[in-house]
């Protein structure tokens, strides 16, 4: 399966999403009335009838007996009345509800002893050359190593990446706003705190990039969506505190999906610098692609269902995405208050490991925020771990079911819009044929380094039907947007887009949104217990573990893993968005691994020692000029 939250969205029916859509629709049905709902037009909406009952049980696929109906109306008109009073308050995206989600089983612990985090010491091999940019590409830690010593200062970098963010900005669409005023002051005072030996750590002096869903003083935040292209908010996100306290320099504010979804924004489609025909998938596109294009040391990105793992497989750079509860969201777009996840994307394993010791832990606002410690060691002895493989994931798909014989009434339309899905079903299997070759070499490889694999399978349970979890979160997140009329100046109105999605989203009642999240227990439990036969799993990065983890908040590393062959299948004419796999010669793949909660250091320094086994994260895009 492609699992970029977009694609998914449009196939959950696969896992069994049926309509359990009651009372919202109640509301809905009432509300047809009115041609521009708003949130003063509640109490204006005619009232509840028996007719609106048996609409909405038809659609919720229950039966109402008619002797129970007239009971109902007086606390259905009731309970449709009081959504005014709340509607009245105008919540802002940034207060959370009165839960908080814990992704931990019963009887958890988690580490919360701090540890001085120890980095390679490998020689300092790299020179300043006299063109700045030819170490554009290169890593993090070896850019911090340089601005340590001084052989390069942070002020002739930030001017280099800031040159490179306006040359391929035109090609590549990723940039949103340029904090270039900011960025060259705080170069200048990196470098004025190294010279007077005040160094920070790694990141001290490295330019980086915020997804613009990243709130940050005195500049725009648009969340990539149209209608709030000059929303400003009055805070820095804590992230962004954290690094500048870390000393890194912001250089950008980078693209996303419009309120994080895909690749498209406002302003046009983010590109893939490997492939410019091709967006950079989303919806961390902007981060994903200025960090390929070697634009910015390392970038910031999210994910709620795939922002992070998308847009990291399409551009072939490394991203991580951290345990439910590590970094703290104050100040960031609010989409799904139980997924939303902030995690670096960088060049390398170490530099997600550097940028995530930077910005983890409470800072007493998100109260999803645990205690918990990151003790980042690159000579953690890998060979120690216990490594499994979903088994599953690496077999070949199963052959799809038979054909349903053509009707004998099939207009020539309908014959046209048949043949053209069975193409696309045919080539992206085909497509999906190809990549598997590059999962299977990475468990050669793995074993090569001496891993004994072990076979382990996901738990069996409706993942799928707990994706709207995510859907009924993010309506509640942009309710005004619906109410008012305003979701018209997003860019996207397809079926499978947000405005449609929220909409969609009230018709999911409160008791199947807490029984999801009951199903969700479960399969957190169930998940969690893999974890104890296993300290690292091997995934295939598009495959039903991106939807599994997301949801049970496990953290996840996404590397490269190659490059596609000239005999990769063609890609298709045009990136619709609708699919992630979309591949074509010389693109990247990945490969996913994946830990138990708060074991995010154990899984950096084991997927480094794969990265140092196979080299694939120094493969660069050629860009013109």
């Amino acid at each position: 399966m492609a699992l970029d939250r977009r694609e998914f969205l449009s196939i959950t029916g696969r896992f069994g999403l049926a309509s359990t859509l009651f009372p919202g629709a109640l509301y809905t049905l009432a509300a047809r009335a009115q041609s521009e709902p708003g949130p003063e037009a509640t109490s204006a909406l005619p009232k509840i009838t028996p007719e609106m009952i048996d609409q909405a049980a038809a659609l919720a696929g229950i039966t109402i007996a008619p002797e129970y109906r007239e009971a109902m109306l007086g606390g259905l008109n009731q309970e449709r009345d009081s959504y005014a009073e709340i509607r009245k308050l105008h919540l802002p995206n940034s207060v959370a509800p009165a839960f908080v989600f814990d992704p931990l089983p019963p009887g958890a612990t988690v580490n919360s002893v701090r540890e001085k985090p120890i980095y390679s010491k490998g020689p300092a091999t790299l020179t300043a050359p006299a063109n700045l940019e030819d170490i554009a590409f290169a890593s993090a830690m070896e850019l911090g190593d340089l601005v340590r010593r001084r052989k390069v200062s942070s002020a002739n970098l930030t001017e280099m990446y800031l040159t490179r963010l306006k040359r391929y900005d035109p090609l590549l669409h990723f940039v949103i706003t340029l904090t270039e005023e900011r960025a060259l002051a705080q170069a200048r005072e990196a470098d004025a705190d190294i010279a007077r030996g005040h160094y920070r750590g790694p990141l001290h002096g490295l330019p980086w990039g915020a997804k613009d869903l990243l709130a940050v003083k005195g500049y725009p935040t648009t969340w990539g969506a149209g209608g709030f292209e000059k929303q400003v908010i009055d805070e820095d996100a804590t992230v962004v505190k954290r690094l500048d306290a870390a000393g890194a320099v912001l250089a950008a504010k980078l693209t996303l999906g419009a309120l994080a979804m895909g690749d498209k924004w406002f302003g046009g489609r983010t590109r893939n610098p490997w492939n410019t025909k091709q967006g950079s998938s989303g919806s961390s596109a902007g981060p994903a692609s200025a960090t390929s294009a070697g634009c910015v040391a390392f970038s910031i990105g999210s994910e709620t269902l795939g922002s992070i793992s998308s847009p990291s497989t399409r551009c072939g750079v490394t991203g991580l995405r951290p345990t439910f509860g590590f970094v703290p969201r104050t100040g960031a777009m609010a989409l799904s208050w139980t997924m939303d996840k902030l995690g670096p994307i960088c060049r390398a394993v170490e530099d997600c490991a550097a940028v995530l010791e930077a910005i983890y832990g409470s800072d007493e606002e998100d109260l999803s925020v645990r205690d918990a410690a990151f003790n980042w060691n690159a000579e953690l002895d890998w060979k120690s771990l216990r490594v499994g493989y979903l088994k599953a994931s690496f077999e070949p798909d199963q052959p799809p079911p038979p054909e349903k014989p053509t009707p004998a009434d099939e207009t020539a339309d309908q014959k046209k819009h048949r043949e053209r899905r069975e193409r696309m079903q045919a080539a992206y299997r085909e497509r999906r044929a190809y990549d598997r070759k590059y999962d299977l070499a990475a468990l050669d490889k793995l074993r090569s380094m001496g891993v004994t694999l072990i076979p382990l399978e996901l738990p069996q349970l409706p993942f799928g039907a707990m994706v709207p979890l995510l859907t009924a979160e993010a309506a509640a997140s942009f309710d005004e947007l619906t109410m008012t009329g305003r979701d018209k100046s997003l860019t996207e109105q397809g079926p499978q887009d947000w405005p449609n999605d929220f909409r969609v989203a009230r018709f999911y009642p409160a008791v199947e949104y807490i029984q999801a999240n009951r199903a969700r227990s479960l399969g957190i439990r169930a998940m969690s217990k893999l974890f104890e036969q296993a300290d690292v799993i091997v995934a295939s990065t598009n495959s039903e573990q991106l939807v599994v983890t997301n949801l049970t908040g496990h953290p996840a590393v996404i590397v490269p893993n190659g490059l596609r062959g000239d005999d990769a299948p063609a890609p298709p004419a045009v990136d619709t968005g609708d699919d992630d796999q979309i591949g074509g010669p010389g693109t990247p793949v990945s490969i996913t691994f994946l830990a138990g909660h708060y074991q995010d250091a154990k899984l950096c320094a084991f997927a480094r020692a794969y990265q140092q086994a196979t080299g694939f994260e120094k493969l660069n895009p050629k860009l013109p000029g």
